[in-house]
């Protein structure tokens, strides 16, 4: 199942800077697997890895806009095109992500996808499992 990001105009026209266009910005679940792709970012993982998912948002926009964000609180890793609404993602095992040589992980990923219920819904289904 692949759940596009759910872009905000103002969103939309800082994103094109960082090569984050509706065509490059998606999550997919399928086979056991989670990927998501944030223009040059990328992150995969077994669904396995998956600890609980928790709707959050809204959020600001200066923490938000352009490029992926990094939280220095707790190293997680947001991708996100509106300030209205997302889905953060918890993992057992720390996930590469914002540099691509997997020197720093995230423990979570927070998504601005449109539909983010149905995203969590995919996550905690029996089949994501594998």
């Amino acid at each position: 199942m692949r759940f596009p990001f759910a872009f905000e105009p103002a969103y939309r026209v800082v994103a094109l800077a960082f090569a984050i266009t509706p065509a490059t910005a998606w999550v997919d679940v399928a086979e056991g697997q989670l990927s998501a792709r944030f223009g040059l970012w990328r992150i995969s993982t077994p669904t396995s890895n998956v600890t609980g998912t928790q709707a959050t948002g809204p959020y600001s926009v200066f923490r938000t806009i352009g490029a992926a964000h990094l939280s220095l609180a707790d190293r997680g890793l947001t991708f996100a095109t509106n300030r209205r609404r997302g889905l953060c993602i918890t993992f057992a095992d720390p996930v590469p992500g914002i540099i691509p040589s997997g020197a720093l992980r995230h423990p979570g990923l927070t998504v601005t996808v449109a539909d983010v219920d149905g995203l969590a819904s995919a996550l905690s289904a029996p089949a994501a499992a594998g």
